[in-house]
């Protein structure tokens, strides 16, 4: 099969998987009202081309808190690699790496970070959850600094999980072999098959639901490193990230996996960029992004690049490291394509009239 976009490696990527790992995956939280207004909410902005712009030559790199990329793509933070391919994360960060983007690693990744560690080539974040045990959070911080990672990423949007009702139907539990590879202790590593979704029960028993911006406060002087909050949809939110000690922000409604009804993550940019410049906070953005065009979107709008979560995993099913690649490179292609027909010789040409919201 030739793979004429990212989509293309999902339609692959579901007859590989079994229907527990793919459902997983693909599922939103309750309606999935927010996962499919994801991807409708890229028809709702139009681009609107300039000509005569002179693009022949077409300069697709930018930088990210004072990292230089490739192109304006990061690799979301997503649990478990290992459900679809056996290098899982090692593949990922290899191909991220072989790309120039940054890998954005989770705290419920399938390896540890220091066997990702080993092996990446690339700039690569970690992504905290931050769990009851404060010993063990602070843990997680030191190891990644230690390693290598040159931000942390704090998820903010899942005090509690959202209720995901196809891992519910289907007992979502990894299979055997898969587990949380950064704990060493059995009760912060595996989830157990029972009742309804393992993970949920898991986050529910170990994540810190009481977390305020004072614990932000603590984690930008504790971790000694840039730190991001993601799952801000208000802007107010990113005016408090700023004061707290922020570097950046993530709009991210946690790609549909949370509050089902929430705003997607390309609408509620705009306001967050507003607010984000007034206190030179970084916005990324992430949710149902799938293609270039997408990706120019969030440029116009004010983002510095977009994160891609699930078309990583397809790649990663149908072909490993190679695959991930792959799917990166239709990405950058398809950048490419349309910065040229939008009229952008490069990324800081992209104007905000570009885009309009029907």
């Amino acid at each position: 099969m030739e793979f004429a976009n990212p989509d293309d490696y999902e339609i692959a990527a579901r007859e590989l998987l079994s229907q527990t790992s793919y459902d997983y995956i693909a599922g939103g939280s309750d309606d999935e009202f927010t996962l499919r207004d994801n991807r409708a909410a890229f028809e709702r902005w139009r681009l609107r081309p300039r000509v005569l712009r002179g693009v022949g030559t077409r300069d697709l790199t930018t930088t990210i808190l004072g990292q230089k990329v490739s192109f304006p793509v990061c690799i979301a933070p997503t649990a478990l690699h290992q459900l679809a391919h056996p290098e899982g994360e090692l593949a990922t960060a290899r191909a991220a790496g072989a790309a120039g983007v940054v890998a954005v690693m989770s705290t419920f990744g399938s390896y540890s970070m220091e066997e990702v560690a080993a092996v990446a080539t690339g700039p690569r974040w970690f992504q905290l959850y931050w769990y009851k045990d404060r010993a063990l959070t602070e843990s997680l911080i030191t190891r990644a600094r230690d390693s290598g990672y040159q931000a942390i990423v704090l998820t903010a949007d899942a005090p509690v999980l959202g209720r995901r009702e196809r891992d519910v139907r289907n007992r979502f539990a990894p299979p055997p072999g898969v587990s949380f590879r950064n704990f060493e202790t059995a009760t912060n590593r595996e989830l157990k098959r029972g009742e309804g979704s393992s993970l949920a029960a898991y986050v529910s028993a170990q994540a810190e639901a009481d977390l305020t911006w004072k614990d932000v406060d603590w984690l930008a002087s504790f971790a000694k490193l840039p730190v991001l909050v993601k799952g801000i949809l208000h802007p107010d939110d990113a005016r408090l990230a700023a004061e707290h000690g922020a570097a950046g922000v993530v709009v991210s409604n946690h790609g549909g996996r949370q509050l089902d009804g929430a705003l997607s993550g390309i609408d509620a940019l705009p306001d967050v960029v507003e607010v984000a410049s007034q206190h030179r906070l970084e916005v990324l953005v992430d949710g149902g992004f799938r293609r270039g065009t997408d990706v120019l979107k969030a440029l116009a709008l004010g983002a510095k690049a977009a994160l891609i979560g699930r078309p990583v995993i397809w790649g990663l099913a149908v072909n490993g490291e190679a695959g991930v690649k792959a799917t990166l490179d239709l990405l950058r292609l398809e950048l490419d394509l349309a910065m040229g027909l939008a009229g952008c010789p490069d990324v800081a040409s992209i104007p905000r009239d570009l885009v309009r919201r029907l």
